[in-house]
C-alpha cells in the first residue's frame, strides 16, 4: 500500500507531489463514504485525537472534528481560552500533559509561526498543522487544490490568482506550494502594502490591477484582510480595498469568459466579495467545505497508519 512520506502534515513545502496525490486518491474514497446514509468508518476506533486549537476557529476545528468521528476516532477538544496556558504553562506542558491521557495525534492551531515544527521535535505524537500564525494552513491547500481539480478536472495548466491580504495569510503560502506542485500557474493581486516582497521569489507573478487578473486567470480565490493579524493600517479605507479589489457581479459578468471563485472563509460579505458572487453558480465555497471533511479524513487516515 502508497504511504506518505512524512510522519507529521506540518506544512506543504515539506510534502512530495506523491503525497498529494495519494491524499487526493484517498479523499476521493471518503467522499463517497460521506455521501453513503451511514457516513461512518471504524478505521481508527483505536486512536484518540487531541484538537488543539491557541486560535479561533470555527470552520477548520469543525471539519477536523467531524472527519475524526466520521473515522470513528476518540476526540478530545481543548481551546487555550479555557486552559492553563492562561496561567502560564508552556506549550510543551500543555501538549505532554495531553499526552499522558495516550493521546495518538493532536491537530493543532498556534499564532506563532513554526509552533507545529517545534512541537513535532518534543512529542512522541503524530502533529497536524491546523495553521501556525501567518505561516502555513496545509489542509486548507489541499482542500482548495481538491476542489479545483473536482469543478475543472485537474489542476496542471490552470492558472489560479490568489487575491487580497497576501501578507498575513497562511492560506496564500500553502496554495502557492500546492498549486506550484501540481502544474498550475500562479499570480497574487492585492494592494502594495499587502503584497510580501518575498512573493516573487518564489517564482510567482504579481499582479496590482484585479480586473486584468480576473481577465488571465480561471479560479480566482478570495482572500479576507486578516485586521487580527494587523498592528498599522495597510490601505485608507475598507471601502477604498473594496472598490478597487472586491468582486462584484457586474466585474464579474464583463469578463470575457466564466471563471471559478473560491474563498478559504470566513467571508466578509460585501468587502472581498458581494453575496451575489458569493451564492452563485460560478462559486464553489460551499463545496470548498464540503471537501474539507474529506481531505481532512485523508489526511488523518494516512498519518494514523505511520503511528502504528
Amino acid at each position: 500500500m502508497s504511504e506518505l512520506s512524512v510522519r507529521h502534515l506540518l506544512g506543504i513545502k515539506y510534502l512530495k507531489r506523491s503525497d498529494l496525490d495519494l491524499i487526493f486518491e484517498t479523499a476521493d474514497h471518503f467522499k463517497e463514504v460521506l455521501a453513503r446514509p451511514i457516513k461512518k468508518v471504524p478505521s481508527l476506533r483505536d486512536l484518540t485525537i487531541a484538537n488543539i486549537f491557541f486560535e479561533n476557529s470555527t470552520r477548520t476545528r469543525l471539519s477536523f472534528e467531524l472527519a475524526e468521528k466520521r473515522l470513528s476516532a476518540d476526540v478530545i477538544n481543548f481551546s487555550a481560552a479555557q486552559s492553563s496556558v492562561r496561567k502560564g504553562e508552556t506549550l510543551i506542558d500543555t501538549v505532554n500533559n495531553i499526552l499522558s491521557m495516550k493521546v495518538d495525534m493532536v491537530v493543532m492551531r498556534h499564532p506563532n509561526p513554526g509552533a507545529g515544527i517545534f512541537l513535532s521535535n518534543h512529542v512522541k505524537a503524530s502533529i497536524v498543522n491546523a495553521g501556525d500564525g501567518a505561516h502555513e494552513h496545509p489542509t486548507q491547500a489541499l482542500l482548495d487544490a481538491y476542489s479545483i481539480r473536482e469543478r475543472l478536472g485537474e489542476v496542471g495548466g490552470k492558472k489560479v490568482v490568489i487575491v487580497g491580504d497576501i501578507l498575513h495569510s497562511r492560506v496564500a503560502l500553502s496554495n502557492i506550494f500546492t498549486l506550484q506542485m501540481l502544474g498550475a500557474e500562479v499570480k497574487v493581486c492585492g494592494p502594495r502594502t499587502l503584497i510580501p516582497k518575498y512573493v516573487e521569489s518564489l517564482g510567482i507573478g504579481v499582479e496590482y490591477d484585479l480586473k486584468r487578473a480576473l481577465q488571465w486567470c480561471d479560479v480566482a480565490n478570495m482572500l479576507r484582510i486578516q485586521n487580527e493579524r494587523m498592528d498599522m493600517s495597510y490601505f485608507p479605507t475598507t471601502r477604498e480595498y473594496t472598490r478597487q479589489f472586491g468582486i462584484n457581479k457586474a466585474l464579474l459578468d464583463s469578463l470575457e469568459r466564466e471563471i471559478v471563485i473560491m474563498h478559504p472563509g470566513p467571508i466578509n460579505r460585501g468587502v472581498e466579495i458581494t453575496s451575489d458572487v458569493a451564492d452563485s453558480s460560478q462559486s464553489i465555497i460551499l463545496n470548498q467545505v464540503e471537501n474539507g471533511v474529506a481531505i481532512r479524513m485523508a489526511v488523518i487516515y494516512l498519518l494514523a497508519s505511520k503511528i502504528k
